[in-house]
């Protein structure tokens, strides 16, 4: 009968000791990372994740997060979006839906984030695309926000830039048609080129569609048209491919990219190429100065290689994500109303001070921030060159 009871008194106190909230695992903080860790631009999703990982041990190797009078430990799922539209819904909603994800950061380009967006925007869950510029991503979604600048600046930033920099008074531009980032910088780009030296200042507008490689036809007739500089905002798989093709029909003048540039693989796939050419982006390694370098310093002795735009932006991304949990004072555990919480202290954020330079949130859920102009050395690295501010 003793044995009996004992028996009955420890089975109650492995009950208790397994439901008790005091024996339970640390608090934690889910994120969700909507990135193309395969397809066209494995090495986006790559930067992206590494940049979240070491941002996350980090943090986690500190104690965790304080929000409110609880502390958290964060707790990453990455989905890999392929770099496919479809595939980048699909990812929101099972992190959404599934994996119960206070807040998602992604996709990367824009061609994913704009209809990961609608998914995100349609669920109530907070969104933060770190390197997607495309205006629509973020237009009439307050649960949307983005940690890059915008196409509508970055276009005339790059316009102005050839017209100061090579006196340049005819371009032509390159561009996939199919895919929504390279085709609005395109556009913005023509816009601001024409404005400044009058219609019919870009003899050369032509394109070609995601998956080409032989890029001959368009370039003889960018060769012939008399161009004074080549402006080519495509991702860096294609701008070594086109960059090589242009050399080799014989294109010795300028050719000016933009912030799809900016991988660490882009000299691999390029070399020589690409020496001595031009981007705008948003941010410099070569010679990055206090917090940036901390950031490039840890990355490259973890990784051994130095972090391009996209790893730098998802740290940003990241941070702003984790300073808007801190502002709204104290998590309640109600999933939706922790969502609304983060959205909403998100649009409040002013002067936040990253790795890719100070930003502030408008109402459209877009920062207020400078680009860069970086030259690409004859080292292949990526030098500062010039800050240009709204």
């Amino acid at each position: 009968m003793q044995k009996s009871l004992w028996c009955v008194i420890i089975l109650c106190l492995v009950a208790v000791l397994c439901v008790s909230p005091a024996w339970s695992a640390d608090k934690t903080i889910k994120v969700g990372f909507n990135i193309p860790l395969t397809g066209d631009i494995p090495k986006v999703g790559e930067g992206s994740k590494f940049s979240a990982e070491m941002l996350k041990e980090q943090i986690n190797g500190a104690g965790g997060i304080k929000i409110g009078n609880d502390t958290y430990k964060l707790e990453f799922v990455y989905e890999d979006n392929e770099a496919k539209a479809e595939s980048a819904t699909a990812a929101a909603l099972k992190l959404i839906t599934k994996d119960n994800v206070l807040a998602i950061i992604g996709p990367q380009s824009s061609k994913q984030a704009i209809p990961g967006g609608q998914v995100c925007n349609d669920n109530k869950t907070p969104m933060i695309s770190p390197w997607s510029t495309n205006p629509q991503t973020t237009k009439d979604r307050p649960y949307v926000f983005r940690s890059c600048f915008l196409d509508p600046f970055q276009g005339p930033v790059a316009a102005n830039f050839v017209t100061q920099e090579f006196k340049a008074k005819k371009a032509a531009v390159l561009y996939d048609i199919a895919s929504d980032y390279p085709k609005g910088l395109a556009e913005y780009f023509k816009e601001a080129f024409e404005k400044i030296h009058g219609k019919g200042a870009v003899t050369a507008f032509e394109t070609f569609t995601t998956k080409d490689s032989d890029f001959s036809a368009q370039l003889t007739k960018i060769i012939k048209s008399g161009a004074d500089v080549l402006f080519l905002p495509q991702y860096y798989s294609e701008v070594a491919l086109i960059a090589k093709q242009a050399h080799e029909l014989g294109w010795k003048k300028p050719i000016m990219g933009s912030d799809s540039w900016g991988s660490a693989e882009l000299m691999k796939l390029c070399g020589d190429d690409c020496k001595g050419l031009f981007f705008s982006t948003h941010y410099a390694a070569a010679g990055a100065k206090g917090a940036t370098k901390e950031f490039i310093d840890k990355y490259n002795a973890k990784y051994k290689y130095i972090p391009d735009d996209v790893a730098a932006l998802t740290w940003d991304a990241t941070n702003l994500l984790l300073m808007a949990a801190k502002n709204t004072g104290g998590l309640t555990g109600n999933l939706q109303k922790d969502r609304d919480a983060i959205k909403d202290q998100l649009a409040k954020i002013k002067d936040f001070e990253g790795i890719t330079g100070k930003m502030t949130f408008n109402q459209k859920g877009d920062p207020t921030k400078c680009a860069v102009i970086v030259k690409i050395s004859d080292k292949g690295e990526f030098e500062f060159y010039q800050s240009v501010c709204p």
